[in-house]
């Protein structure tokens, strides 16, 4: 058996493009199924596809990690960075969903089997941009209540939410007072049952990071993530020290190098690989397991599209540390018109039922796919008060 091609399909969807990555075998009907989603870097993605490719055509793709460590290492330039590391994930999310097709069980069988009945899942409320948080009011506030109350009607037991405002490096109390107020609203209305969870997406300083994971620490969090930028782990460190609450962070970390720095500095609670951006599920598997050894948490990031979705999923299912998969349900209404799912949603406590089918359990609809061509995403741009460039 051998690999055929590897393609790549780009399917629009709204915040982002979709890239799904396809690998064929010259088994009859036999492929797999990957994704290597890089928002505002989808050109890029595909190209690194179509260069890492060269080196897998005529593998045996049932060699999964032989051809990882083909993949990683054998162009010169390690596969570190983001666009590589994307699509050495979606090459080999794919060679696993063949595994699993190969010996008709879903991919957590081959990781060793189920560890757990469910996966839990979260939803995300969004945060507006710096422009919506200076002109505060009430109303604000009570905007992220209504959302959050929504969110638990639609039976969800957590969700997060991005109610920390960006900031300049430094800044007094107004921004403090409002992150205080949304969360403050969150927590009265859905009471002290429900799981909430803050993202900083990486945007403060290590100065307003602290003092903004210090202003929440009383409304008990079930973690808060990316208080400044991962790039600075001695001071995300430093923010879990001063903290009871549960720090979370790495989901723009590539590979199991970059991991073994933020474990051994214990510089969070909660580690959050992506599989499409990490290494996909090999690297994944290599990140858990050093997890484990320092009693860390995972809970990967997933805002991305539905392989990434199930390839999450599956790796959940067969990873102790694992404690909530992040879901995306309502991102573009059509779907679930380009992919059906081997794994089933409970709407009460949205909590996931294992996949039954071989592989990722998923079949994608290519026709489905190509009614949504790729479309240039409007880029975000960021800017502190004084016109300085702020982050995203």
């Amino acid at each position: 058996m051998k690999i055929t091609a590897i393609k790549t399909l780009v399917c629009h969807a709204r915040m982002r493009n979709w890239i799904f990555v396809k690998v064929l075998t010259d088994e009859p009907g036999l492929f797999g199924w990957g994704e290597a989603t890089l928002e505002w870097h989808t050109r890029s993605v595909v190209g690194a596809i179509e260069d890492i490719s060269q080196l897998l055509i005529g593998e045996d793709p049932t060699r999964i990690e032989y051809l990882w460590q083909m993949m990683y290492r054998q162009h010169f330039w390690h596969g570190n960075g983001i666009v590589r590391g994307t699509a050495i994930s979606g090459i080999d999310i794919a060679l696993w969903d063949i595994a699993g097709k190969i010996h008709g069980v879903p991919v957590h069988k081959l990781l060793g089997g189920p560890v757990r009945d469910y996966v839990r899942t979260y939803c995300h409320l969004g945060g507006g941009k710096m422009e919506d948080f200076y002109e505060t009011s009430p109303a604000d506030a009570k905007r992220f209540g209504e959302l959050a109350q929504g969110m638990v009607e639609e039976g969800f037991t957590a969700f997060k939410s991005m109610a920390v405002p960006e900031t300049m490096p430094i800044e007094g109390l107004r921004p403090i007072r409002y992150a205080e107020a949304c969360v403050k609203a969150m927590r009265d209305a859905v009471g002290e049952d429900i799981d909430i969870m803050v993202d900083c997406h990486a945007r403060p300083s290590p100065a307003m990071g602290l003092r903004f994971a210090t202003a929440l620490e009383p409304y008990g969090l079930y973690f808060f993530e990316e208080p400044c930028w991962p790039e600075s782990m001695e001071d995300i460190a430093r923010i879990q020290r001063a903290v009871s609450t549960p720090i979370a962070t790495g989901e723009r970390l590539v590979g199991q190098h970059a991991f073994k720095e933020l474990v051994e500095k214990r510089a969070c609670s909660v580690i959050q690989p992506d599989l499409t951006h990490c290494g996909g599920i090999s690297e994944a598997r290599r990140i858990a397991a050093m997890a484990e050894a320092y009693r860390l948490s995972m809970a990967p990031h997933n805002p991305q599209g539905p392989v990434s979705t199930a390839a999450s999923l599956e790796f959940g299912f067969a990873t102790p540390s694992y404690i909530i998969c992040e879901s995306v349900h309502e991102d573009v209404p059509w779907r679930q018109d380009v992919v059906s799912e081997g794994f089933t949603v409970e709407k009460e406590g949205r909590i996931v039922r294992p996949n039954l089918k071989p592989g990722l359990g998923i079949e994608i609809d290519e026709d489905e796919v190509r009614k949504h061509p790729f479309e240039q995403e409007l880029l975000q741009r960021s800017f502190y008060s004084d016109g300085a460039v702020g982050d995203w």
